[in-house]
């Protein structure tokens, strides 16, 4: 964790101006990750015009969340603003990163959203107390996607829901492998230690899902948000360069069947 947190702080994840929490995912004021929160951005879009409607719905009341590996917990700030009841859990509890950037919300929400220190793989809530439970740009941190998955199913209440966004994807195992083989050899020249301080899986597969599919007797519905022309011509200009396949990301979405 310390590892992590002094990567997080080196690449500038965080601000010590209000402004740069509030403005999430829409725009980074210290332009740092500019395209990464171009992606945050178009997703969470895709969220709020094509997922949490049709839970509303499905409820006809304010929903109840898990945001797991909330971070700074922006995504809870976005929710709660919509008259949702998120609940924020990150291992990470730092005013920069971590739960406790969410002071940063306090001046604009009536009330400040409950945010817990815990594993995302040992919850500490009783079964069947959430509508939906989310992985927004986390669920590739898992050690154990089954267990963490499962855990998460567990607090979910009757046909609740699942979703996964923004953990990158690939067509192949070899190329999420390649992935974080570079990964590590970069953060050893960079930091003069590996990526893996805590353990994780990395990435998804079409494989990796279905073996879930199986296991929790579920289908994923897989969502394509825009993510510009750009975007969507770095597998082709990957293939012409003869570089490894570059991540995709996507938004999946499954219903657990009644228990």
């Amino acid at each position: 964790m310390r590892e992590y947190e002094a990567v997080r702080t080196s690449e500038g994840r965080g601000s010590d101006d209000p402004a740069f929490y509030l403005a999430l995912p829409h725009k980074d004021h210290t332009s740092r990750h500019r395209w990464q929160w171009k992606i945050r951005s178009r997703s969470y879009r895709y969220i709020e015009r094509n997922i949490l409607p049709e839970l509303e719905h499905r409820q006809n009341r304010p929903l109840v969340l898990l945001d797991l590996g909330a971070g700074n917990g922006w995504f809870s700030y976005r929710l709660m603003s919509q008259g949702h009841f998120p609940i924020a859990i990150d291992l990470l509890t730092n005013a920069f990163d971590g739960l406790g950037a969410a002071s940063h919300y306090r001046a604009v929400l009536p009330r400040l959203f409950p945010r817990f220190q815990a594993e995302v793989d040992r919850l500490p809530f009783a079964s069947g107390q959430f509508d939906c439970a989310f992985f927004n740009a986390s669920f590739h941190y898992s050690e154990d996607y089954s267990r963490t998955l499962g855990e998460a199913i567990r607090c979910l209440r009757p046909q609740g829901t699942i979703v996964i966004a923004d953990s990158p994807w690939y067509s192949r195992e070899e190329f999420g492998q390649m992935m974080v083989r570079e990964r590590q050899k970069d953060f050893r020249e960079r930091y003069s230690f590996p990526s893996d301080g805590l353990a994780s899986s990395e990435f998804l597969t079409d494989e990796r899902l279905a073996a879930l599919e199986a296991r929790f007797h579920f289908d994923w519905k897989v969502h394509q948000p825009g993510y510009g022309v750009r975007w969507a011509m770095r597998s082709w200009v990957a293939k012409w360069k003869r570089k490894r396949e570059p991540a995709q990301f996507r938004i999946y979405t499954a219903e657990v069947p009644p228990r």
